[in-house]
C-alpha cells in the first residue's frame, strides 16, 4: 500500500473514534493529560509516536515538553527501536501508535528489542478491538492474544478515563516493558477519582451469587450497567474487573468464580486467546468446574461500518450483555 493510501486509511479511522455512550461524564485525552503531569516530576520520560500524535492523545505531552517528543514517521519498527535505544540511555519512553501497527508490524521488535532486554518502554496502543469502523486493517481485535505470548511483557486494558490516568502513572514507575490499550478522545468516567489501580490486580466491583461477569477494558462499563439492570429482574450478577491481562490475577479470578453459579467473560477482543482463554485456563488449573459463556468478537475480521452499529451487531453493548445473561437464567 502506498504512503498516501496508508495515510488516507489512517485519516478515515481517526474520524471514527470509540463510541461509548450512557450519559456519563467524560474526560478529554486522559492519557495525554496524565503523561504531561508526570513529565513535570519525571524528567526521564520522553514521548514518541509514529505520525499519530494527534490521534493517540499524546499532544498534551508534546506541547508541554517539545524537546522530549519525537515523531519517527510512519515507521512502527523504527518507533520501537528508537524507544529501545532511548531506554538504554536511561530514558522512560512512552511510544504511541495504533494497536494493529504496534502488534502486527513491530511484533518482533517488541519481543526482542524490548522484552528480551527487559527495557522500560511503554507501548500505548490506540483503536483497541472494535473502537473504529475502518475494518480489519485498523481494528486491533487480536492484540491481547498476540502480546500475552511475549515473556515479561506487562499488558493493561483500562476501563475508563480514571483508570487510564491511574495506569499511566503506575506504568511510569514500573520496571520492564508495557503494552497498554488506549481509549482516546473523550473517554467516559466510570470509576471515582479515588479509584486505585495496581498492576497485576483484579477488583471485585459487584457481588452476586447467580452469575459472575469477568470483564476487561470498556466491557467493564457494560458489565456494571448490565448487573444493575439484571438486579431489577431478580438476577444477582457479580462483576470482577481485570485491567491487567499480564501478569494475570488468577487467584482473584478463581476466588470469584468459586462463589458464583455461572461465569460470563466480556472483552473487546476475539474470544480466542484473550480474557476468556485466560479465565478458562485459570479455572482448569484451580480445578473449578464451571460453565463459561464468552462475550467478545468472533474469530474473523470485522467489516467496516459505524462503531455503534458494529458493537451492537457483535454483542459489545450493555443490552447484549443483559440479553446473554438473562437467557442463562
Amino acid at each position: 500500500m502506498s504512503g498516501a493510501a496508508m495515510e488516507a486509511g489512517r485519516t478515515l479511522a481517526m474520524g471514527q473514534d470509540e463510541a461509548v455512550d450512557g450519559g456519563r461524564q467524560s474526560v478529554e485525552a486522559p492519557f495525554g493529560r496524565a503523561l504531561a503531569r508526570l513529565g513535570q516530576s519525571h524528567p526521564d520520560i520522553v514521548g514518541l509516536t509514529a505520525d499519530l500524535g494527534k490521534y493517540t492523545d499524546i499532544l498534551p505531552f508534546r506541547d508541554a515538553f517539545p524537546e522530549r517528543f519525537f515523531n519517527v514517521g510512519m515507521a512502527e519498527q523504527n518507533l520501537v527501536a528508537v524507544a529501545a535505544g532511548l531506554a538504554r540511555t536511561g530514558k522512560v519512553p512512552f511510544a504511541t501508535t495504533y494497536g494493529v501497527f504496534a502488534t502486527r508490524r513491530a511484533y518482533d521488535f517488541i519481543a526482542i528489542a524490548l522484552a528480551h532486554s527487559n527495557l522500560n518502554v511503554r507501548i500505548v496502543a490506540g483503536l483497541p478491538g472494535l473502537t473504529t469502523g475502518y475494518g480489519g486493517t485498523h481494528q486491533a481485535i487480536e492484540d491481547l492474544a498476540l502480546m500475552r505470548m511475549i515473556p515479561g511483557l506487562t499488558i493493561i486494558d483500562p476501563c475508563d478515563a480514571t483508570e487510564i490516568e491511574a495506569a499511566t502513572e503506575a506504568i511510569a514507575e514500573h520496571q520492564g516493558p508495557v503494552y497498554m490499550r488506549l481509549l482516546r478522545g473523550s473517554v467516559p468516567v466510570v470509576f471515582e477519582p479515588g479509584y486505585r489501580f495496581e498492576i497485576g490486580k483484579a477488583g471485585r466491583l459487584r457481588g452476586g451469587p447467580d452469575v459472575g461477569i469477568i470483564s476487561t477494558g470498556f466491557m467493564t462499563e457494560r458489565a456494571l450497567d448490565a448487573a444493575d439492570a439484571l438486579r431489577k429482574q431478580g438476577i444477582s450478577a457479580g462483576v470482577l474487573h481485570v485491567p491487567t491481562i499480564k501478569p494475570f490475577d488468577a487467584e482473584a479470578v478463581a476466588e470469584f468464580a468459586a462463589g458464583v453459579g455461572h461465569i460470563v467473560t466480556a472483552e473487546n477482543h476475539v474470544v480466542v486467546g484473550g480474557l476468556a482463554s485466560l479465565v478458562v485456563e485459570t479455572l482448569f488449573d484451580a480445578g473449578i468446574a464451571k460453565t463459561v459463556t464468552r462475550i467478545g468478537l468472533p474469530d474473523r475480521y470485522i467489516e467496516c461500518g459505524a462503531v455503534p452499529t458494529l458493537q451492537a451487531k457483535y454483542g459489545l453493548t450493555t443490552d447484549a450483555v443483559i440479553a446473554t445473561i438473562a437467557a442463562l437464567n
